[in-house]
């Protein structure tokens, strides 16, 4: 018996429950395939930013770093943009702190967007595997009490 059709029969035997699992096996799987390319992307651009930006920092250009950070989409420059922008006006430390965090507050949804569903779904397919586990049970046993089955 070949891989493939093992892989056949053990679908055909294992009832309605495998198609359910399968079908959140995917959704799950595609969720975390986006996300993973997302947050690399995202990583790459942080990385590139922040390479072009430190050694602006470094050397006291805050108006250049603020150019570059505004214009720019990936999270640090959100930041960054928004500590520069509160040091611009007389403002303590914490006050700089704050607005920085306020930016995590606003990027950090945006990274985490679906995440959540993965861990749903990985406890759904958990009890949908013992769902199908009691049904074929129940039908072996049934098939034990009738002997014309």
């Amino acid at each position: 018996m070949s891989v493939f059709e093992f892989a056949v029969k053990f679908f055909q035997d294992s009832g309605v429950a495998i198609y359910f699992s399968i079908t959140i096996m995917a959704v799950g799987l595609a969720i975390a395939i986006e996300r993973f390319v997302f947050l690399s992307r995202a990583r790459a651009e942080n990385r590139k930013l922040w390479a072009k930006v430190l050694p602006m920092l470094q050397s006291g250009k805050f108006k250049d770093v603020l150019n570059a950070t505004s214009s720019s989409d990936a999270a640090i420059g959100k930041i960054v943009t928004n500590g520069l922008e509160r040091m611009q006006s007389p403002a303590r430390r914490e006050d700089i702190d704050n607005a920085m965090e306020e930016g995590m507050m606003e990027i950090v949804p945006r990274l985490e967007k679906r995440t959540h569903y993965i861990a749903t779904f990985a406890n759904t397919i958990t009890l949908v595997g013992l769902l199908g586990t009691i049904i074929g049970l129940i039908s072996m046993f049934s098939h034990m009490d009738d002997p014309k089955k």
